[in-house]
């Protein structure tokens, strides 16, 4: 399973276009969408990234929750609802719609934020602000790693 990891800083030109991160692209390629598959992330202030099989997982998770419940309606309201199939252009970049940039703050430059299964892409003073935050969080919480990792030794 690849991952995304690392964090980039692109400019965004006047049409909207920035370029994905190489490393980012290289593990997008693999699937049979050639793009990326955006969506307000509703945890955090920025846009979620992912492949289109990772938003097939999502889908099916969000499938198995009570048809009836206001969870589910959230969940294909927020990240089916609001999805986004971006195509690669010839250079690797894409289009951000503008009207998820100004959602999150966008606009001028875009930082990639690797996440594991997805990638944000935030406004970089409010990433900064995240930042320094969960890092505070990962300071006083590191023995959950400690701990997971004593028990996942095989």
């Amino acid at each position: 399973m690849n991952i995304f990891l690392s964090k980039y800083l692109n400019k965004i030109d006047k049409k909207g276009r920035v370029s994905v991160p190489a490393g980012y692209r290289s593990t997008l390629l693999k699937e049979d969408f050639n793009g990326v598959i955006i969506y307000p992330s509703f945890k955090n202030n920025c846009i979620e990234a992912c492949s289109m099989s990772r938003l097939e997982e999502l889908s099916k998770i969000i499938q198995n929750l009570d048809p009836y419940s206001e969870e589910r309606d959230a969940f294909e309201t927020i990240v089916l609802g609001e999805a986004v199939q971006l195509p690669f252009d010839n250079e690797g970049r894409v289009i951000l719609p503008a009207y998820l940039m100004e959602q999150v703050g966008i606009s001028g430059q875009a930082c990639f934020v690797g996440k594991g299964v997805v990638f944000e892409i935030w406004h970089p003073p409010s990433f900064d602000k995240h930042l320094k935050s969960a890092r505070e969080i990962a300071k006083g919480n590191k023995l959950i790693l400690k701990n997971n990792q004593n028990n996942n030794v095989s």
